[in-house]
């Protein structure tokens, strides 16, 4: 399998290429954001590394560029920022994992093999939204009508769940075991308690309520396009 490295350090481009090509990788490297982006769609990689400070074309807009056009080859981002704001902004610019420096040979050629095996595949979904009501699944931020909601652990992985079967009815069993990882009902009144809790906080004050109590069937966050 191929792997594109664009990495402007030559000597760490080197070393990267070496570590590689003896975990049985063929690399090809180059030294700019923009030639980066042409070898990216000329020829076909099984990987891409990309280092997010380069010249010319920054590595988080090559990546954003190649998501535009369409481009789902995993993508491995090295950068010397590496708190958690930057990891990120690393990812929602389509990036799959994003490693700091200075890191491990033996890890990002373990990174890179784990990419390989997975291959291109549908972005995965980082937000959800539903009318005004949008969750961030990175950054783990709520808000409606961009307000920011402040939401409990477990009122997040509720509301996460419910969100992500928007229009559909989500039953207590399917809330027991995705939110509670309850195989079995406790028979307390938990779940009403948070479906409450956090009704008060995405509904209360707004004209249109988007959770919704299905007598005798569950729960439902009512999305209007479904």
């Amino acid at each position: 399998m191929r792997v594109l490295i664009v990495e402007d350090d030559r000597t760490a481009a080197d070393f990267l290429a070496k570590a590689l090509g003896e975990a049985g990788f063929q690399t090809e490297i180059t030294g700019d954001g923009e030639a980066g982006f042409d070898s990216a769609t000329s020829s076909k990689f099984g990987v891409l590394i990309v280092d997010r400070m380069l010249p010319k074309l920054d590595g988080l807009k090559l990546v954003e560029r190649l998501r535009e056009r369409g481009d789902t080859t995993p993508v491995l981002i090295l950068s010397a920022l590496g708190a958690v704001d930057d990891r990120v902004k690393g990812l929602r610019s389509g990036g799959d994992d994003y490693l700091p420096k200075p890191y491990s040979l033996v890890e990002l050629v373990a990174r890179v093999e784990a990419l390989a095996r997975r291959g291109p595949t549908e972005r995965a979904v980082t937000t959800y939204a539903v009318g005004d009501l949008v969750l961030d699944r990175l950054s783990h931020k709520v808000s409606r009508g961009g307000e920011t909601i402040v939401l409990q652990p477990r009122e997040y992985r509720l509301l996460e769940y419910l969100m992500k079967h928007a229009g559909q009815v989500v039953t207590r069993t399917m809330l027991l075991e995705n939110v509670w990882d309850y195989h079995f009902d406790p028979q307390t009144n938990v779940i009403d308690v948070h479906i409450s809790r956090l009704r008060s906080k995405i509904d209360k004050g707004q004209g249109k309520p988007l959770l919704e109590t299905v007598r005798g069937a569950g729960y439902m966050i009512r999305d209007e396009r479904r």
